[in-house]
């Protein structure tokens, strides 16, 4: 018991004031940095990509963490993309349900007069882009207090069902090339407390989030290519840093291809506990194999993520789904997947 309530401490430490608005997994290796970045909106030069996630956490645990997210992003022109992001994050009685609009601006420097109709980059492309983004949305946020003890008497709890809704705003810059990609993104820029918390919430309003990421994609003559990237992130609040390191592989079919790949996440600051008499620490780290296909237009992945470290809450790890589906590319009359 006392080891779960220390899981639950660490694992809320790095979530819960981290992570307001949209939690950030590895959803985004499914192609879909537009879920971390809004400037990736409509970056593919030809049409646009729907993407499907579900995250579900912990499977022996009753009311363990689970997430779903839709995203959908559009090429509107040769410079303007279009995007939405909606999503559920479910975690014990809190739970919170947002949904964002993107513009981005697209400037390329290419030459090419025949864009890529490819919905990831290939050797052959002439890609060369400096990409701006804005996301603007709102977050309705709920607290289920209905089943709380109430015999002891706390000011904080009213045995009620909570909720309060709040506005937000995320930009950034991408800058984007068939072989490599840099991003940088802020996160959470209009967060207002919705006083759900206490005091603590009312005099720390600045949620802000600072979003880097990195990536090079490294073609051969064969069918295969390799990708190692890495992600940053910085909470202003808490000061809590995490950095991703992850690496894809892909092997290129007639019609698509299959990828497989590792990512391996690490908070950098960790949580002291007790154990005994000992004072320990333990940083969240999240080691997670990835597998997926691209066929044609349709995209599917799978990944689970395996917690390290010597507090664990249940003996499940993370599962998570993707369902995608890539949309108005045209006719492609080539073997250019």
């Amino acid at each position: 018991m006392k080891k779960n309530f220390l899981l639950f401490l660490l694992f809320n430490f790095f979530n819960t004031y981290s992570q307001e608005g949209l939690p950030i997994y590895t959803d985004y290796l499914t192609e879909n940095y537009y879920l971390v970045h809004p400037s990736m909106a409509g970056v593919n030069s030809v049409g646009g990509k729907v993407r499907l996630t579900s995250r579900k956490q912990w499977f022996d645990q009753v009311e363990a963490p689970n997430l779903q997210t839709f995203t959908a992003d559009y090429r509107l022109s040769n410079r303007s993309g279009i995007g939405t992001t909606i999503f559920k994050d479910q975690n014990g009685y809190s739970a919170q349900t947002g949904m964002y609009l993107t513009y981005a601006h697209h400037i390329s420097f290419n030459q090419s007069l025949s864009p890529s109709k490819r919905p990831y980059p290939s050797k052959d492309d002439d890609v060369n882009q400096l990409s701006f983004g804005i996301s603007i949305g709102g977050i309705q946020n709920s607290l289920d207090q209905t089943s709380f003890d109430l015999y002891d008497f706390d000011p904080l709890i009213a045995g009620l069902k909570q909720s309060t809704g709040y506005s937000n705003m995320d930009v950034g810059m991408s800058y984007v090339t068939n072989k490599y990609y840099a991003h940088l993104t802020v996160k959470n820029l209009l967060f207002a407390p919705h006083n759900l918390y206490g005091e603590f919430e009312r005099s720390n309003t600045s949620l802000r989030r600072l979003i880097t990421s990195f990536g090079y994609i490294f073609y051969t003559e064969q069918p295969w290519s390799f990708e190692p990237s890495f992600l940053v992130q910085y909470a202003d609040l808490s000061k809590q840093k995490s950095v991703d390191i992850n690496f894809k592989t892909y092997y290129k079919l007639r019609q698509g291809r299959l990828w497989a790949g590792l990512s391996y996440r690490d908070s950098i600051d960790g949580v002291q506990y007790l154990d005994g008499e000992l004072l320990k620490e333990q940083r969240l780290q999240l080691i997670t194999p990835l597998l997926g296909i691209d066929y044609k237009d349709f995209v599917f992945s799978y990944n689970y993520s395996y917690q390290q470290g010597n507090i664990k809450f249940g003996s499940g790890g993370f599962h998570q789904i993707t369902l995608g589906f890539n949309f108005l590319r045209g006719s492609i009359d080539c073997d250019c997947f």
